[in-house]
C-alpha cells in the first residue's frame, strides 16, 4: 500500500488523475505534525492547549492566565476580584504574542473566588482601550435584565465532578438520536441539562438509540441561531445549567451504554466583539482571514485562518477539551463543506465530477486542520466517533489519513431527506419512482460509512414541513385521536411514515439518524423565540405530551420506532455489507432488498395489495415475519396473518437461488428472517 498519501486511490480508481493533489494534502498534515513533533512535543501535547491558556488553577491554587493578543500593546487582568481595578493586576507579553499573569494563591485558596466576573482590558495601538472576555474561557453567563452581553466567570467549584460510569465501546451499528437540550421540555421555557437526563435520556434508551448528538452546547448568545454562532467555544451553554450538570447527563448516558456526541462548530465564529472572539486584540485578522475571505456571505459570520499556528491549537484543543473535561465519546463537524472549499458551497451545485474537489476552489488548509483534528481524536481515543456534515460528496472524507483520506468515521447522506420531502412536493403516489429512490438511498462513495436519515433538524426548521406534517398537514389537528375516524390521509400518513423511515433505515447507509420527535411525527416545526415571532416558545420545544397521551395515535409511531431500533440491534443491518436489491418494479410499486440475513418487502402502491407475491431469495430456509408495518398496534390496519410461514422454493427468481410467496398488502412494508436466525 502506498505510503505517500494515494492509498485511497486502489479503493477509488477515479482518483488516479489526482495522485498530485492527494500527495501535496498529505504532505501539509505530515509537515505540521513533523512540525509539532519537533516544537510542541507532538500533536497530543499540543491538543491540550486548555492546560497552558485561559485560566488554569494549580493544585496549590495558583492561578495562570494567558491569552493570545499579538496586536495590542498592553493588557490587564480585570474582575470582581480586584475591584476591576485597570492597573492592579498587568500582564506581560511575550515573544509569540502570550499575554501572561500569575496569581499567587491568597490563604491557600485561589486569588479569585468561584464564580465570579473577569475580562481582559487591552490598550490598542491606536492608544483605544477594549474589554474582552478570556477567548479560553469555560464559564459565561448572561443577565438580561442588566445587558444582552455576556460575562465570563471563574468557575472553579469546589468539588469537582466525578463520573461514575466508563465510555461505551464504539457501536458497531450507529443509531443515533440528535437532540436538543433546550426544546426537551414541553413547557415554554428553555430546558435544562438535568431535565434531559432525567426526562429523555429513558425515551431515547427505550427506543433503542445508541448514540446521542447534541445540539447548540458551545455557548451561543443568540438562542435562536440554533447553537450555529458561536460566541465561547469552551463554554458549554450556561442556559440550560452548570458544567457539572452537562457532565451527569454525559455520564448518566454512558451508564445506560449510549455513547455521546457534540455537534460542533468549527466551520465559523459569531462575529460578536463583546462577549465572541471577532476583532478580539483590535485586528481583523487574529483567528480569522481579514476582509472578504474571512467573511461567510450567507452566514454573517467569520471564517477560521485554518493555516495558522495558533488557530490550529484553539480548535483542536477545543475538540479534546469536550472529550477530556466532559467525557463526550466524539463530534458531528457542521459545516464542513464550508471548511473544504474557498467557495464555501455558496452558490456551488455539486455534480460528482472528481474535478469540482480538487484544485483552487478547495481550501487546503482547511483539508489539512480536518486531516490533523481527526488523527488527533483516533489517536488519543480509539473508540471515538466523527460524523461530517458535507453536501458536495468529496472523496477520501471518510478514509483513515494513511490512507490520504480526511479521517471521518461517517458522514451524513443528506440527499435522502431532500429526496423524501421532493416527493412529498411534488409528486402524486402512484408517481414515485422506485428506481431512483434505490439509487438515491444506494449511492454512496465505496468504503466510505453513511448515516442515513429521513429526516433531521434541517428539514424541522420553520418555514418546512415534518415528513408527518407533509402527509397529514391540518388533519393531524383533528383525526390523530383514537376516538376518531380512521380516515384516508391519517391511514395513509402513517403508512408511509413508518416505510420511509424503514427503507431508509434498511438501505441507505451505515448508520441512522433521528431528530428528536420525529420518531413519533412530531406535528410542528421548530422555531425559536426571535423578533419575527414575538419572542415565543411555542414552537421551541418538544411535545412529549401528545406521544404519552394513550387516546392519540402518535404512540404508534413511537412504538414502530422503537421497533426497527430493536430490530436492528438484533440483525445488525446496519453494519452489514451493503443490500442486494432484487426487485424494483415501477407498475407494482414494490421494493425487495436482502441485508444481514433479512428480506426487506415493500409495497409503495397507493390502491394494490398483492397475494402470492413472489420474491427472490438468496437463502434457502423457511422465513417468518419479524416485523410488518400494518401491525394494529403499530398504526396499521392489521391485515397480515404473522403465524404464516414462508418455505423457499429452490427456483431462481430475480437473480437469487430460491424464491418464496408473500401477501403484501398496499402501503406496507414486512421484513422476513429465517425461523432459527
Amino acid at each position: 500500500m502506498p505510503t505517500d498519501g494515494t492509498g485511497i486511490v486502489e479503493m477509488d480508481p477515479w482518483l488516479g488523475p489526482f495522485k498530485d493533489d492527494l500527495r501535496h494534502r498529505f504532505s501539509k498534515a505530515n509537515e505540521w505534525i513533523q512540525k509539532l513533533n519537533n516544537h510542541e512535543g507532538g500533536l497530543k501535547e499540543f491538543s491540550k492547549g486548555y492546560e497552558k491558556f485561559g485560566i488554569n488553577v494549580a493544585r496549590n491554587g495558583t492561578i495562570t492566565y494567558r491569552e493570545w493578543a499579538p496586536n495590542a500593546v498592553n493588557a490587564n487582568f480585570i474582575g470582581d476580584f480586584n475591584g476591576w481595578n485597570r492597573q492592579s493586576h498587568p500582564m506581560k507579553k511575550n515573544g509569540f504574542g502570550v499575554w501572561e499573569i500569575t496569581l499567587p494563591p491568597v490563604n491557600g485558596k485561589p486569588a479569585i473566588p468561584h464564580n465570579t466576573k473577569v475580562k481582559i482590558d487591552f490598550q490598542l495601538p491606536s492608544g483605544e482601550r477594549v474589554d474582552r472576555l478570556p477567548a479560553w474561557i469555560k464559564r459565561v453567563t448572561q443577565d438580561l435584565s442588566v445587558s444582552p452581553v455576556y460575562d465570563a466567570v471563574f468557575w472553579n467549584p469546589e468539588k469537582k465532578y466525578v463520573f461514575k460510569n466508563p465510555r461505551p465501546k464504539k457501536p458497531k451499528s450507529a443509531r443515533v438520536y440528535e437532540a436538543h437540550v433546550g426544546i426537551s421540555t414541553t413547557e415554554y421555557r428553555v430546558g435544562t441539562y438535568t431535565e434531559f437526563t432525567a426526562n429523555v435520556l429513558p425515551r431515547i434508551k427505550k427506543l433503542g438509540y445508541n448514540v446521542i448528538q447534541l445540539m447548540a452546547i458551545q455557548e451561543h448568545a443568540y438562542y435562536a441561531s440554533f447553537g450555529y454562532q458561536v460566541t465561547s467555544f469552551f463554554a458549554a451553554s450556561s442556559r440550560y445549567g452548570t458544567p457539572e450538570e452537562l457532565m451527569e447527563l454525559i455520564d448518566t448516558a454512558h451508564g445506560m451504554g449510549i455513547t455521546v456526541l457534540l455537534d460542533i462548530v468549527h466551520s465559523h465564529a459569531c462575529k460578536n466583539v463583546l462577549d465572541g472572539i471577532n476583532m478580539y486584540d483590535g485586528s481583523d485578522h487574529l483567528y480569522f482571514h481579514e476582509g472578504g475571505r474571512g467573511r461567510h456571505e450567507l452566514w454573517d459570520s467569520r471564517l477560521f485562518n485554518y493555516g495558522h499556528h495558533e488557530v490550529l491549537r484553539f480548535l483542536i484543543s477545543n475538540l479534546r477539551f469536550y472529550m477530556e473535561e466532559y467525557q463526550f465519546d466524539g463530534f458531528r463537524f457542521d459545516g464542513v463543506t464550508s471548511i473544504l472549499y474557498t467557495h464555501h458551497g455558496i452558490g456551488t451545485g455539486f455534480s460528482g465530477g472528481y474535478h469540482e474537489y480538487f484544485g483552487s476552489n478547495v481550501d487546503e488548509e482547511g483539508v489539512v486542520y480536518l486531516m490533523l483534528a481527526n488523527e488527533m481524536i483516533h489517536e488519543n481515543f480509539p473508540e471515538a466517533i466523527t460524523i461530517a456534515e458535507d453536501v458536495s460528496g468529496m472523496p477520501g472524507l471518510c478514509v483513515p489519513l494513511a490512507l490520504g483520506g480526511v479521517g471521518f468515521d461517517y458522514r451524513l447522506a443528506m440527499a435522502i431527506p431532500d429526496m423524501w420531502i421532493k416527493l412529498l412536493k411534488e409528486k402524486k403516489d402512484d408517481e414515485w419512482d422506485m428506481s431512483n429512490i434505490c439509487w438515491i438511498l444506494t449511492n454512496r462513495r465505496h468504503g466510505e460509512k453513511t448515516i442515513a436519515y429521513a429526516e433531521s433538524h434541517d428539514q424541522a426548521l420553520v418555514g418546512d414541513k415534518s415528513i408527518l406534517m407533509w402527509l397529514c398537514d391540518k388533519e393531524l389537528y383533528t383525526n390523530m385521536s383514537t376516538l376518531t375516524d380512521f380516515t384516508p390521509i391519517i391511514e395513509r400518513g402513517l403508512a408511509l411514515h413508518k416505510m420511509i423511515r424503514l427503507l431508509t433505515h434498511g438501505l441507505g447507509g451505515e448508520g441512522y439518524l433521528n431528530f428528536e420527535g420525529n420518531e413519533f411525527g412530531h406535528p410542528e416545526w421548530l422555531d425559536f423565540p426571535r423578533a419575527g415571532n414575538n419572542n415565543s416558545f411555542h414552537y421551541a420545544r418538544r411535545q412529549w405530551n401528545i406521544l404519552d397521551d394513550p387516546l392519540l395515535r402518535y404512540k404508534f409511531l413511537n412504538d414502530f420506532d422503537a421497533s426497527m431500533q430493536h430490530l436492528e440491534q438484533r440483525y445488525g443491518w446496519l453494519h452489514a455489507p451493503q443490500a442486494y436489491i432484487s426487485l424494483k418494479h415501477e407498475g407494482d410499486k414494490i421494493i425487495v432488498f436482502e441485508r444481514a440475513g433479512l428480506v426487506f418487502v415493500f409495497n409503495f402502491h397507493p390502491t394494490e395489495s398483492f397475494a402470492d407475491f413472489r420474491i427472490g431469495i438468496e437463502q434457502a430456509g423457511t422465513y417468518r415475519i419479524v416485523l410488518n408495518t400494518d401491525r394494529k398496534e403499530l398504526g396499521g390496519l392489521g391485515r397480515i396473518d404473522e403465524s404464516v410461514r414462508f418455505f423457499t422454493t429452490d427456483f431462481n427468481w430475480n437473480g437469487r437461488k430460491n424464491f418464496t410467496q408473500v401477501y403484501i398488502p398496499t402501503r406496507t412494508a414486512i421484513v422476513l428472517a429465517l425461523e432459527d436466525a
